[in-house]
């Protein structure tokens, strides 16, 4: 089986070319002014010019307004769009037909209870994507990239029809056993490779993929 990974919130170079050069499938750039990874659609358009083409180049929304996005898509040339807010499914699909780019939906997990939203995007989304939900307790809490983990067993025996990715405090030193509980074929992290909030790791990318494609193996 082999298993695809994104590396998420990148935000220099560097990061980009380790990325790409230790075979991630899909590279994430956020466009979020309160996240530390956030950066300018200038900026994404200097990164995305070092991503070959079989490597899909995926822009990380939260809530996004009509401006925001056409002025990333006017500069930067995306293969996808995330959605990691509170979109509805009919947003979601407003989204995904106006811009024609297939949608990546964040669905949170914290119980069993949070699988319910399965139904509400499964085929309205191109792919879904689990991350952990941020307890309440927790301060400057993001939407995502909190290096949070949940409880990969809630997805095992999960029915889920549309493709799927596994995110939520992924590392080196866990992704073999996240994949194994869940079942996951794609598996996306952003704080899992990071020196800090915002500044990649190049070492930890490399590692990443590493582990990846030794599940492979």
């Amino acid at each position: 089986m082999t298993i695809q990974a994104k590396i998420c919130g990148l935000s220099d170079v560097t990061a980009v070319e380790a990325a790409v050069l230790n075979g991630a499938a899909f590279v994430g750039f956020v466009f979020y002014g309160p996240s530390p990874r956030n950066i300018t659609p200038d900026e994404a358009a200097l990164l995305t010019a070092k991503v070959p083409s079989h490597v899909k180049k995926v822009g990380l929304f939260v809530d996004p307004d009509e401006k925001l996005i056409r002025d990333v898509l006017t500069t930067v040339s995306l293969d996808w769009i995330q959605l990691h807010g509170s979109e509805s499914p009919e947003r979601v699909r407003e989204i995904r037909d106006t811009y024609s780019l297939p949608v990546i939906k964040a669905i949170k997990i914290d119980s069993a209870a949070s699988l319910d939203e399965i139904a509400r995007y499964d085929g309205v989304a191109d792919m879904l994507l689990f991350d952990a939900k941020e307890p309440k307790s927790m301060k400057n809490a993001l939407p995502g990239g909190n290096g949070l983990a949940f409880d990969w067993d809630l997805l095992a025996n999960a029915t889920i029809s549309s493709p799927w990715m596994l995110a939520g405090g992924l590392t080196a030193e866990n992704i073999a056993e996240a994949v194994r509980i869940s079942g996951a074929k794609i598996v996306d992290t952003s704080s899992g490779v990071e020196f800090e909030p915002g500044r990649k790791n190049p070492a930890a990318i490399e590692a990443f993929m590493a582990a990846v494609a030794a599940i492979d193996a």
